[in-house]
């Protein structure tokens, strides 16, 4: 799984990050994260406002952070639609 997590650094791009990070640890979902704090970089991906959340180079949520059972929930629910084993949280 790809993750990209747009961001300048603000407390919500902090927290979505720290949120993202700490669910595919319990999940135990391998996937290789990437926090992009460069504003042209972010400009480029043509969505505002930050945080944004890119899971396989699809938006997943954009201008918010999420409670964790929402995040596990759009998570899972990328998951469902690239066709892989819906995974919940223990």
């Amino acid at each position: 799984m790809d993750i990209k997590i747009l961001g300048t650094g603000c407390v919500n791009c902090k927290n979505l990050e720290t949120l993202t990070r700490r669910l595919l640890d319990e999940l135990g979902l391998p996937a290789d994260i990437e926090k992009v704090t460069d504003l042209a970089e972010i400009a480029s991906w043509g969505v505002m406002p930050t945080p944004e959340l890119f899971i396989d180079g699809d938006v997943v949520l954009t201008g918010r952070i999420t409670e964790p059972d929402q995040l596990d929930k759009l998570i899972s629910n990328h998951r469902d639609q690239r066709g892989a084993t819906r995974i919940s949280r223990r």
